[in-house]
This record gives C-alpha cells, sequence and structure tokens, in this order.
C-alpha cells in the first residue's frame, strides 16, 4: 500500500509540472507507449519592489519627483519631513543623480540624492521601525597625487584644449588659470611654445568619475619666463600660493570676477553708445561676455552693501572692501547663496550667476570698481602682491618647495 501511495503521488505531480501528456487508446496492445513531455511550464512572479534612478528633472521639488516615480502621497511626505532635519529639500538641484526602491504600494525602501562630488543624502527607514531617518554620507573617493603638464600650440591654442589633451577636465583648467591670474591674463598672453606642468589630488569614485582636490606645485611657461606656485599653510593661516622665493601670487583683486578669463565686449570709457538706449554716455566698467547662469565670483573678501534689484541695473550686488574700495556686479540672473546687505563674503565666493537683468541686450556681466567714490579702470588696477612667507616659516616653505621643483621638473622634462 505505500508505495502504490507513492507511485500515485509521483504520477500527480508529473501531471502538474510537465505538459504535452499523451497515449494511445488502453485496448490496442501495440500502440507505443505514452509519451510525456518535458518542457516545464514558466512561472512568472511579480517582483515586490522597483527601483528607479535617473537625473532629478528641471523646475521639480523632492515630493513632486517621488510621487512622479509612485511613491505614495504620505510616504512622500515622511521623506520630505525626513530630509529636512539634514538637508533643505529646496536646494534640489537639477541633473543631479538620484535613485529610489519602493514596493507595488507605494512604500519607501530608500531614497539617494547626489548632493555634490562630494556627499549625498540618503533616507531609509530607520532600523528596528518603520520610521524614515535621512543621513548626509560622504561619497567614498580614492584619492592620489599625481601631476599633468602640456603645451599651448596651433593644436591646442587655449588653456582649455591643452588640458585636454593632457587627459585632465575642464575644472583643472580654471584652478590653474586662477593660480596665475595676477600674472598672466589667459585671454591674450598665451603663445605657441608656451607650456605647464602641475602636481595636484584627484579624487576617483566608484564607477570611474573623476574629481580635483588642490594643486599643490605649478610652473607656466609664458613667453620666455618661468612661473611658479607652491601651495604653503603659514602657521596659523590659511593655505596660499606663493613663488619660488616665497613672494606671495595673491592679490588684493582678482583680475576678473569670472572663473576664467572671460571675452571682453565693452570696456571702461567716458563715453560710449549704449546699446539700448542708443545715446552716448559713460560706461564706467567693464563687461564680458558669458553665459547665463556662469557663476560670478567676488573680486576681493568684504560686505555686501546690498543686492538690489531696479530697471537699468536689473540684479546687482554691491560689496565694499578695504581701503575705500567698492565692486558691482550688473545685470546677474540670481544671487549667490547666503548674498544679502550685511553678508561677509570671501575672494572668491559665488555673488550670483551671469543674466540679462535691466537694461541689457543679452546676458553679460557688467563689473565696476569704485575707490572712495570714484568709478576706476579694473583693467589698469595696480595692485601689490600679498603678505610673504614670514621668516619664522622660509625653512619649512624652502624643504616643501624643493620637493615641489623636483617633481615638475621631472614631468615637465618628459613631456618636452
Amino acid at each position: 500500500m505505500t508505495g502504490f501511495m507513492t507511485r500515485s503521488w509521483w504520477a500527480v505531480a508529473l501531471a502538474l509540472t510537465m505538459t504535452g501528456c499523451s497515449a494511445e487508446p488502453a485496448g490496442d496492445p501495440d500502440a507505443p507507449p505514452a509519451v510525456l513531455s518535458t518542457e516545464l511550464r514558466d512561472i512568472v512572479l511579480m517582483p515586490d519592489t522597483m527601483l528607479v534612478s535617473g537625473l532629478v528633472p528641471r523646475s521639480t521639488t523632492l515630493d513632486t519627483l517621488l510621487r512622479g516615480h509612485g511613491v505614495a502621497d504620505d510616504a512622500a511626505v515622511s521623506v520630505v519631513n525626513a530630509a529636512r532635519q539634514v538637508f533643505d529639500p529646496r536646494r534640489l538641484r537639477a541633473l543631479q543623480p538620484f535613485s529610489l526602491e519602493r514596493t507595488v504600494e507605494g512604500t519607501l525602501r530608500f531614497f539617494q540624492y547626489e548632493i555634490d562630488n562630494d556627499r549625498f543624502l540618503r533616507v531609509a527607514p530607520a532600523s528596528g521601525s518603520g520610521t524614515l531617518a535621512a543621513t548626509v554620507v560622504p561619497i567614498p573617493k580614492t584619492l592620489e597625487h599625481v601631476s599633468a603638464a602640456g603645451r599651448i600650440d596651433a593644436g591646442t591654442p587655449s588653456l582649455f584644449q591643452s588640458m585636454a589633451e593632457a587627459g585632465e577636465g575642464a575644472e583643472l583648467a580654471v584652478s590653474l588659470a586662477q593660480i596665475f591670474s595676477g600674472e598672466i591674463d589667459f585671454n591674450s598672453d598665451l603663445q605657441p611654445g608656451d607650456g605647464y606642468a602641475l602636481a595636484f589630488d584627484k579624487y576617483t569614485r566608484e564607477g570611474g568619475a573623476t574629481s580635483y582636490g588642490d594643486i599643490t606645485a605649478a610652473e607656466f611657461r609664458n613667453e620666455g619666463r618661468v612661473l611658479h606656485a607652491i601651495r604653503f599653510t603659514v602657521p596659523g593661516g590659511k593655505a596660499g600660493y606663493y613663488d619660488e622665493k616665497g613672494r606671495s601670487l595673491r592679490r588684493f583683486f582678482l583680475r576678473s570676477p569670472l572663473k576664467f578669463e572671460p571675452r571682453i565686449t565693452s570696456r571702461f570709457s567716458s563715453s560710449r553708445m549704449h546699446p539700448v538706449l542708443h545715446t552716448a554716455r559713460a560706461h564706467r566698467g567693464v563687461d564680458y561676455a558669458a553665459p547665463t547662469g556662469a557663476p560670478v565670483i567676488a573680486a576681493a573678501s568684504g560686505v555686501v552693501v546690498a543686492a538690489s534689484y531696479d530697471a537699468s541695473n536689473g540684479r546687482m550686488v554691491r560689496v565694499r572692501h578695504a581701503s575705500g574700495y567698492e565692486s558691482f556686479y550688473l545685470h546677474l540672473s540670481a544671487f549667490g547663496p547666503g548674498i544679502r546687505a550685511g553678508a561677509r563674503v570671501e575672494q572668491g565666493q559665488i555673488v550670483g550667476l551671469v543674466g540679462a537683468t535691466g537694461l541689457a541686450t543679452g546676458p553679460h556681466l557688467h563689473y565696476g570698481l569704485t575707490r572712495n567714490g570714484v568709478f576706476v579702470n579694473p583693467l589698469r588696477l595696480s595692485q601689490p602682491p600679498g603678505d610673504p612667507i614670514p621668516p619664522s616659516a622660509m625653512a619649512a616653505f624652502t624643504h616643501e618647495r624643493d620637493q615641489a621643483l623636483a617633481q615638475l621638473a621631472a614631468k615637465s622634462n618628459a613631456t618636452n
């Protein structure tokens, strides 16, 4: 009886899991044996969660983004409330990567958003409870100290092109230009035969994406002269760049309030035909061609006097500096983060974005500068260098300088 029951169970199981079973009538003894097909039926299981990843679309909010990808209304509200504890959801930026996992009912398993190159926001249920918790987590990176070198010639006439030829990005070209901006006009001074070498920190993320840290040393050969920059931190002070003799490369004012030497479309003049009003009037500043949204930076450290709007100047930021100077940034499309009257700004800090507000025919920046209330030409400003390395730190600087120059020489010689 036991064997019969076992065989019967096996026969039933086989019939349930196989298809195409057929047999001849039982009364024909010469019929061939029954043929059983071994084709198994596919069993399709619907996933209980869905993973979504992409880039944040323009003009959206965190709440809208979540609901648009199937997160339930109450779950979306919980995510926003949790995120608000560590991150301002209003600072969600378009075209930044995000990913989320949710159930078919719309319950959130996790949400992740890349805030910038260094951090991401993660929202997920706290362990042991269904309550959502948010954290800002550093993006894992591998740090390398590397070097690069390049030349300016007919095939690579700009620093951007030459840096790309050397296998590096535009961000590194901008940083190098800023270091030597007090000595070289990268818009007009570069000549065929010029060259450079630099040592810098480079970060590599999982997947191969890279970003740049500090340039630790640089050399630029321009029209027969050789310029050096060594990054050094004076005890009790901030890091700065110095030449091989310990003289500061920092200037009181940057040569330009844009991050790279831009194209000048209108210079300082006592009489210029206004492109909108069509009347001759003084042009007490410099106009730079730049795309809408390009960052505008403070030419020197100071205090914001006004962040205002009027029909002529559009959005304008006015900054007071030491020694009686004030700088003006006109026709902005937006103010920089935290830019308001009374705010302290550092040299190089973003004060606004290029736009075409006010009397403007197109996107550009008008940059003005006064000293003791009188407008001066920013392009003809004579500036002394910053403080040199103090004697007490000269021995430490000399040690770092010699190591850096040896590294640059080896890279430069290998390129030439």
